[in-house]
């Protein structure tokens, strides 16, 4: 008798049917993409519904947290008065230069290491010391070389973008399938062939992971870089807003921020999934 029962409870115990039922049809439902962008939404809509009971019931001074409706006044206002976009702008166009030239010297850094042991034993450990210093760490000693004119930004951002590329790409030339450079050497590939149908493909998926990660490290440089020596650009906004103590501007800067940030985030995401399908084995 008590063996019979042993084997009862150890059986599993069946699902009701219509639980079933309910799951396979909205398995497809929560598998979407509309459902996990939904799901993403509920903490940012949670922190808005927090942020403005917590302004209702005097929780915190209006003066240090502003309501949320006096932040969007403030972006309408700075949006309206083209003061938001002319500051933005001139941000971009710091994160194009600045970005590009990391990219370009990220690329000869990469390939040179990761095609050349010699190059590896003379640049890695000067890398390793300049990627431990922080963007913010270069900048006094930077005001003294070029002053604080768009030059000292440039080269922040260059250094902010560098340093994942060239990781990446040097990862990637150095994780090429041994089979593969076999394969090459039977066929005795010239010099440059190796490179064009070897290397590039292999270091390409390292390239485009190594953009995003670039991408998201300019971004936030040049804010720290405009927080602390610029006259204009999105970051300089954010602190003239505290200067003023008008800490509505500053929050919607930081709206805009993090906005800008995430739009690059999902344009590089885009651009990942075109080239998911490349395979250097093909």
């Amino acid at each position: 008798m008590l063996q019979e029962l042993e084997l009862d409870s150890a059986k599993p115990i069946a699902k009701p049917e219509p639980l079933l039922a309910l799951k396979r049809l909205l398995q497809p439902v929560l598998q979407s993409k509309a459902a996990l962008w939904s799901v993403g939404l509920i903490f940012p809509l949670l922190l808005l519904y927090t942020w403005q009971i917590a302004v209702e019931r005097n929780w915190v001074n209006t003066l240090l947290l502003p309501p949320p409706e006096l932040v969007w006044t403030a972006l309408k206002d700075l949006y309206s008065s083209g003061e938001l976009w002319s500051n933005l702008s001139i941000s971009l166009s710091r994160i194009g230069y600045g970005f590009s030239a990391g990219i370009v010297i990220a690329l000869a850094l990469g390939l040179a290491m990761g095609l050349s042991r010699t190059a590896e034993a003379y640049i890695w450990p000067t890398f390793k010391v300049i990627n431990l210093v922080p963007v913010v760490g270069w900048i006094p000693l930077l005001i003294l070389l070029v002053g604080i004119d768009e030059a000292l930004k440039i080269i922040l951002i260059a250094k902010a973008a560098l340093v994942p590329m060239t990781i990446n790409v040097f990862k990637g030339v150095r994780n090429i399938s041994p089979q593969l450079i076999e394969v090459a050497d039977v066929y005795q590939l010239g010099t440059w062939s190796k490179f064009k149908n070897l290397v590039l493909p292999g270091a390409f998926l390292s390239f485009i992971g190594g953009l995003r990660l670039s991408l998201a490290s300019a971004w936030g440089a040049l804010v720290a870089v405009e927080l602390l020596a610029s006259s204009e650009g999105i970051g300089y906004i954010m602190v003239y807003g505290r200067q003023i103590f008008q800490l509505d501007v500053v929050l919607a800067t930081v709206v805009v921020i993090g906005l800008v940030g995430f739009a690059f985030d999902v344009f590089i995401r885009l651009l990942q999934k075109q080239f998911r399908g490349w395979d250097q084995a093909n």
